[in-house]
């Protein structure tokens, strides 16, 4: 992590505490939760050190980062979560470049997908979603399913609290505009469904305009019964 410079650090540190502070009544409480029990590991003061991460998640729920250079092929992503491994580039963002990438940079893999990975209802989520993947990696119409899955959960997930949507989901986490797109309720919440889910298209290259809403994190765990019924 020394190649890093002087302006990638201030590029961390400016969507850090810029996204931090806008997720402050915008983001889920397990969410918020886990980041702030992760702060010796992971703050705006440095760029995150993959390796005390690791270290970090060894006492909690076990995930480690591993380094990939950028967008994968989706059966070896299947496999690196089915063994608990979370993957992340090692690339930034440019300081002209703060609020809009085409593919997902550190700072959306580390601040979006990380910190909720120490959750442990999450946590376990996630990880079965992996061996489901694996299970079905020569299956690409259930590969397809599964990615809807993900994407509308992992990556774009809402909750409701206290009559409120709150984002948990790893993409509009680590997005200034979705996120407070969410909070102006510019889009369509629908209720938490499987099966429309996984026969749900999605486009990556713009905001999202519809929603899936979950009451609780144990709602999503408890749905990967519905979703195995699905790909029977």
């Amino acid at each position: 992590m020394s190649n890093y410079t002087a302006e990638d650090a201030l590029v961390w540190k400016t969507l850090f505490e810029r996204q931090a502070q806008n997720l402050m009544d915008k983001g889920a409480r397990s969410y918020l939760q886990a980041l702030e029990n992760m702060n010796e590991a992971l703050n705006e003061k440095h760029v995150p050190c993959f390796e005390d991460i690791n270290i970090w998640f060894t006492k909690v729920t076990g995930w480690q980062i591993e380094v990939v250079p950028g967008l994968i092929e989706v059966e070896r992503f299947f496999k690196l979560l089915a063994q608990k491994k979370f993957c992340s580039s090692t690339w930034l963002r440019s300081k002209k470049n703060l609020d809009y990438i085409e593919e997902p940079d550190m700072f959306h893999d580390i601040f979006g997908h990380i910190p909720l990975l120490s959750n442990p209802v999450f946590s376990d989520y996630v990880y079965e979603f992996g061996k489901l993947g694996f299970k079905y990696i020569d299956d690409k119409e259930r590969l397809v399913q599964l990615q809807r899955l993900y994407w509308f959960t992992i990556e774009f997930g809402v909750i409701k609290e206290n009559d409120q949507i709150k984002s948990y989901g790893a993409g509009i986490i680590s997005s200034f505009g979705e996120t407070n797109q969410i909070h102006r309720h510019e889009a369509t919440f629908l209720p938490f469904d499987i099966h429309a889910i996984l026969n749900k298209s999605f486009h990556t290259d713009e905001m999202q305009t519809e929603y899936f809403v979950i009451d609780s994190l144990e709602q999503l765990y408890e749905s990967l019964e519905m979703v195995k019924a699905e790909l029977r």
